[in-house]
């Protein structure tokens, strides 16, 4: 008997809905880049760990949150390292949220050989997400694939659309060499053009259009503050394109430019979709791992926090004092451990050292008196006593001597030994591995660094330098101080421009306002601010703005405070600016304080002093800037957190800025009702580090 026509046209059409409701995942482990050479060498990318978890477990934490089921993980270079993770993994055993978890394994030497290879291999049944094995993003994707597969009924031409969040044009997890520029029509969110502008100077940094493209269209943008973090939905489509074009390479710069330029010939289009809520960035660079990892410990990222667990065997609390810690950390006798840091399981912090604003992985021996500052230090690493670590990367099982000095931006690779003593200056890259047999090399193949080590300076590939030492140079290193090889080279530690320590001593907490008339120059403030305010409209550097602001104190013999104060002026006038163009108060504080950290850094001389008169005189110049200030309240509380979360303004500034009788005496009293809450917090905070102080000494 023939078969019934409706219950199979009914059967046919469930599952054809289900095919088409469901959304599969493709993976790139490999980046197919060198950014993160020499520690890419030894082990792929998204297995290095980002605030001790690995960086493959945030995208995948990413995917299931977003309810996608099937995941095909395409795996580059150290193939057997990912397969044996991934096996290993929460996400293989039978309680995961992936119902299929495949591991495909290539020769490909980019991400269009291995699109070209998931072609062929017939995987993908409808639409899927386009990821890289280095994405942090917990932003929800549903909104993004309703409109996707809206626009996909109305147009079968419409093949991609890009996730993409919004940002400032200077964002900190942005590729600092080149910078994204989107051309897109804001009533279709069609992408017109794409290409990337190279920052390096501001010559070339302009985008040629064609006429013709732009004729049919009566409304485009052309944005750079878009932060593009390689989430593509996808219809299979995209792969016959890669499939077809052999000469597509990348992701951007070859398959969307190329597409793009081609609509003529393909008339196929991609679209984007901004996002304006939640967090997504992509581990690219060093400048990024940086970024990011701050991030994280910061909980931007929330819930894709230490404290979340997410990786097996891991077991973060959250403190009071906003450091990450696992059970086993001990920690000596006078040492402090500030806040933003993890600390993994079985570490020890000797007698006397400080970390702050650091991670540590598990079973680091710290020696006493050390001191790690904005640092990355991953299991198993031994720092000798009184070694100091400023903004580098420290790999697993690297030993630093005694004495050590390793700089901002260096980068000790895996089982490095660094001998007593030595100094790793700015942006080296240490290493035991012989670069052209890929193996651990003999002393005796490669001068050592240093006197004793097993290690040598790597030394990067043309293509490895795009961004890999940004980490530094661009984010640390003081131009006026390069040519010496001896130096620190960073903004915050040169003080030679400033007065010396005895003389800061002897200097009273704050000067007054009558003071500054005394100054042999009495127009210096506001020559000055306008000085830091022209800088801070034109965007420039950092930098430019301390040599320029240095150059001018020199010439006229100003005090500290009238430097501080002009500083203040400049940045609260540049906030107003921001605010009347329609930024947000609390963003527009974010905007400039984040980016001239280092130009309130260069005015603060009381970080290692227990009394904070430089921090206390910065406070009540800002507050005394904003009591003419329509929302001068407001203002007040988002710039004392924020100079408190970027440690411009230590917990002790804050607290003994609060009390003093010039911050509550007359108009200045009116500002301080909403910093109350605030102030409130960091007092019981302290009284209960304090107090479970008294119960460890018991």
């Amino acid at each position: 008997m023939a078969p019934n026509p409706p219950k199979v046209k009914g059967k046919v059409k469930t599952q054809e809905d289900e095919r088409q409701n469901s959304l599969q995942a493709v993976v790139l482990a490999d980046s197919y880049e060198t950014r993160f050479r020499p520690l890419s060498l030894e082990r792929p990318r998204c297995l290095l760990p980002l605030a001790n978890t690995p960086l493959i477990e945030y995208t995948l934490e990413f995917l299931a949150h977003a309810g996608i089921e099937d995941i095909f993980i395409y795996c580059g270079s150290h193939n057997e390292q990912v397969e044996a993770y991934v096996n290993a993994s929460k996400w293989k055993l039978p309680t995961s949220p992936f119902k299929n978890l495949t591991l495909c394994k290539s020769d490909a030497a980019s991400a269009g050989d291995a699109l070209r290879d998931l072609d062929n291999r017939d995987l993908i049944t409808g639409d899927f997400l386009l990821v890289f094995g280095d994405v942090v993003s917990n932003i929800a994707l549903e909104p993004a694939l309703a409109r996707h597969r809206a626009r996909r009924e109305k147009d079968k031409n419409a093949i991609m659309t890009m996730i993409l969040r919004e940002a400032g044009v200077h964002h900190r997890t942005k590729t600092a060499s080149q910078r994204p520029v989107f051309v897109l029509n804001p009533n279709t969110d069609r992408c017109l053009h794409y290409e990337e502008i190279y920052s390096a100077g501001r010559q070339g940094r302009q985008v040629t259009l064609d006429p013709e493209l732009l004729s049919p269209h009566s409304e485009i943008e052309v944005r750079e503050d878009l932060i593009d973090c390689h989430i593509d939905i996808c219809t299979p489509d995209v792969l016959g394109l890669w499939s077809d074009n052999f000469d597509y390479h990348s992701t951007r710069t070859s398959f969307l430019f190329g597409v793009l330029k081609d609509y003529e010939l393909n008339g196929k289009t991609i679209h984007t979709h901004i996002m304006t809520d939640g967090y997504a960035a992509r581990v690219r660079s060093l400048r990024a791992y940086n970024a990011i990892s701050k991030d994280i410990i910061g909980r931007w990222t929330f819930p894709l926090c230490p404290d979340s667990n997410h990786a097996p065997g891991h077991y973060y609390r959250y403190q009071k004092n906003g450091a990450y810690q696992e059970s086993g950390v001990t920690v000596g006798k006078n040492s402090h451990v500030r806040s933003r840091c993890v600390l993994g399981e079985g570490t020890a912090i000797g007698d006397g050292a400080t970390v702050s604003g650091s991670s540590l992985g598990r079973c680091c021996r710290i020696g006493k008196g050390a001191k790690i500052e904005g640092s990355y230090l991953w299991d198993n690493v031994v720092v000798g006593d009184g070694s100091t670590i400023n903004q580098a990367i420290v790999a697993e099982g690297a030993v630093i001597g005694k004495g050590c000095t390793i700089e901002p931006g260096a980068l000790i690779s895996y089982n490095v030994r660094i001998t007593d003593n030595t100094t790793v200056s700015v942006s080296k890259k240490i290493t035991r591995l012989n670069i052209e047999t890929k193996t651990a090399a003999e002393p005796t193949e490669i001068p050592p660094f240093g006197k004793i080590g097993n290690g040598h300076e790597y030394m990067a590939d043309s293509d490895d330098g795009s961004d890999a030492s940004t980490f530094s140079k661009r984010m640390y290193q003081n131009p006026r101080a390069a040519a010496s090889d001896s130096s620190v080279s960073t903004l915050q530690s040169d003080e030679s421009d400033f007065e010396d320590a005895e003389d800061r001593s002897r200097r009273p907490s704050a000067i007054s306002e009558t003071s500054d008339e005394a100054a042999p120059n009495k127009d210096f403030h506001a020559e000055a601010t306008a000085s830091i305010l022209d800088g801070l409209q034109k965007d420039d550097l950092p930098e430019n703005i301390n040599l320029e602001l240095t150059a001018f104190r020199m010439t006229v013999d100003a005090s500290q405070h009238q430097i501080r104060r002009a500083v203040v002026a400049a940045f609260l006038k540049r906030i107003a600016n921001l605010e009347n163009s329609g930024t947000g108060a609390r963003e527009a504080v974010h905007r400039v304080f984040s980016k001239y950290k280092t130009v309130v850094e260069r005015v603060m001389f009381d970080k290692d002093t227990r009394e904070k008169p430089d921090q206390v005189d910065f406070m009540l110049c800002v507050q005394r800037e904003l009591v003419s200030r329509e929302n001068g309240e407001s203002l007040l509380l988002f710039v004392a957190k924020k100079v408190y979360d970027l440690e411009l303004v230590e917990e002790d500034g804050i607290l003994q800025w609060w009390p003093d009788i010039r911050s509550r005496h007359g108009n200045m009293a009116n500002i301080r009702g909403l910093t109350e809450q605030f102030i409130t917090f960091l007092q019981e905070a302290e009284e209960d580090d304090e107090s479970e102080e008294d119960e460890d000494e018991a």
